[in-house]
């Protein structure tokens, strides 16, 4: 349109000369160009308040449940971040979590992360606080090591899990909190977990490797309705705190990621696990409290723990491991419905001479098994140790084992079972179990036995001679239901 007009401009000015029509070519040029940009600039502006408004009509249509609502919200974008998977946003995470903290005296804050790739260090969480993933949201955690600040060891633990030293900070962190949610709408962390694990590999590490989550000595805690993945090591790790729900989470590891935990509730009292889909390097959920010498000092048991309707593939490790750091005691844990497809065993008690404290009072009932190599297996050799300084007198006690209603296929074996010397694991109870073993494994003995004492009823294959068969016995399970099973979540909109 535009060469057109010129030239019919052109034929009519003849007479001027050339300097007169190169003035008005350029000016008539230099007009077409802006009145271009100019379109350009309004239809950029048009679509970005589209985006904008689709954003907010989204938002305002959005629900979801949690613990408690919130009154106050801003987007990650308000403080600077930058959602291209490139750019850091540890600064706009923490100055963003910063400014909304004023609101905690005054209905809490929302801190919502937009769709978008968002590369980020670790950033710590306030109290009355929700941090939520709207659909397509991703964080992804940097893998630059300066972005990740030291923390000491834990006090239970007496050292690192990697290395001797300290820390690295979890990816999403906090400390001495109250009323605290992390959830969306089934947004994704991206732990991008492959730079640390070849550390591991390469025994690199003179830190241990971050945690994807970790709240520690708080209270009141829903981690739900996201997918997680790649953690450099455990994915969710509460610590010393209490009233913990983790509800609807995917949970995603390559099976040879070495030691991507799933859920490890660790000193906690009160915790719910339920929905959640698992597929780890290791066991998918693994309760514990302190490693030896400094978990028999602190003291504190993991306690009163459901876990209800949870499905794992882990084919080196546990669906549901109590222990191997147990020193300050598993009491109360509820375990009911669960599946696991290609693991290595079902509900495992790990444990060792040194250790200490107890594993009692575990009720398991509902699984639904298929290809596993033990479906019951409890060691009382798991003897890893922080150190050198343990006391060999600090024997562990491990009683009041039940577990019912068990259907497991394509099995290698049906349990190994080992106690210890002048120690043995007592009060075990297993009835209305089905097994079926892998064809060829059917001559192999089935059931490893070795100082443990209890009773079973109606077992397949049949138990060994130290779980004698009772008539009529069914294995415990409690009627009541614990006070964190009678937590309603609210309905909340952004």
């Amino acid at each position: 349109m535009f060469v057109s007009f010129l030239q019919e401009k052109l034929k009519t000015t003849t007479s001027l000369c050339y300097s007169h029509t190169m003035k008005q070519f350029l000016h008539l040029r230099n007009n077409y160009v802006l009145g271009v940009i100019s379109l350009i600039v309004i239809l950029g502006s048009v679509n970005v308040k589209v985006a904008e408004s689709r954003v907010q009509s989204e938002l305002a249509k959005t629900e979801y449940s949690a613990i408690n609502c919130r009154k106050h919200s801003g987007s990650l974008k308000d403080f600077g971040g930058v959602g291209d998977g490139k750019t850091s946003n540890t600064k706009a995470f923490n100055s963003a979590i910063s400014k909304l903290s004023q609101y905690g005296s005054d209905g809490g804050s929302t801190l919502i992360v937009p769709p978008g790739k968002w590369l980020t260090g670790p950033f710590n969480l306030t109290s009355h606080f929700t941090l939520f993933l709207m659909k397509d949201a991703v964080i992804l955690a940097s893998q630059n090591e300066l972005e990740w600040p030291h923390l000491p060891i834990l006090p239970s633990y007496g050292r690192g899990r990697d290395a001797p030293g300290g820390r690295f900070s979890s990816l999403i962190f906090g400390t001495n909190l109250t009323d605290v949610v992390i959830t969306g709408q089934n947004g994704t962390i991206d732990g991008q977990g492959s730079y640390w694990w070849d550390k591991f590999h390469k025994k690199q590490l003179t830190l241990t490797r971050p945690y994807m989550i970790e709240i520690m000595y708080s209270d009141q805690i829903q981690i739900s309705d996201l997918t997680l993945i790649n953690s450099p090591t455990w994915f969710v790790h509460p610590i010393y705190s209490s009233n913990i729900i983790v509800k609807g989470l995917t949970i995603l590891a390559p099976v040879d990621s070495p030691n991507t935990d799933g859920i490890n509730p660790d000193s906690c009292t009160n915790t719910r696990i339920e929905d959640c889909y698992i597929v780890s390097g290791d066991d998918c959920i693994s309760a514990k409290s302190g490693w030896d010498e400094y978990g028999i000092k602190f003291g504190k048991p993991t306690q009163h723990l459901v876990i209800k309707r949870v499905t794992c593939i882990s084919p080196d490790s546990a669906m549901v491991a109590l222990g191997s750091e147990m020193s300050g005691g598993i009491d109360d844990v509820r375990v009911e419905d669960l599946t696991a497809i290609n693991t290595e065993s079902a509900v495992r008690i790990k444990s060792a001479v040194g250790r200490g404290g107890f594993v009692k009072n575990i009720f398991v009932r509902g699984l639904n098994l298929n290809t596993m190599k033990y479906v019951f297996w409890m060691t009382g050799s798991y003897g890893q140790h922080p150190d050198n300084n343990y006391d060999p007198k600090a024997l562990p006690t491990v009683t009041g084992i039940n577990f019912k209603d068990v259907v497991a296929k394509n099995v290698t074996y049906s349990a190994k079972l080992e106690g210890i010397s002048n120690d043995p694991f007592t009060g075990i109870c297993i009835s209305n179990v089905t097994i079926e073993v892998s064809a060829l494994k059917k001559k192999k003995l089935q059931w490893n036995c070795t100082d443990v004492a209890g009773v079973t009823n109606n077992v397949t294959p049949p138990p060994c001679a130290l779980l004698p068969q009772k008539e009529k016995t069914d294995c415990a399970f409690p009627n009541d239901k614990l006070p964190i099973e009678g937590v309603q979540f609210k309905t909340c909109s952004l």
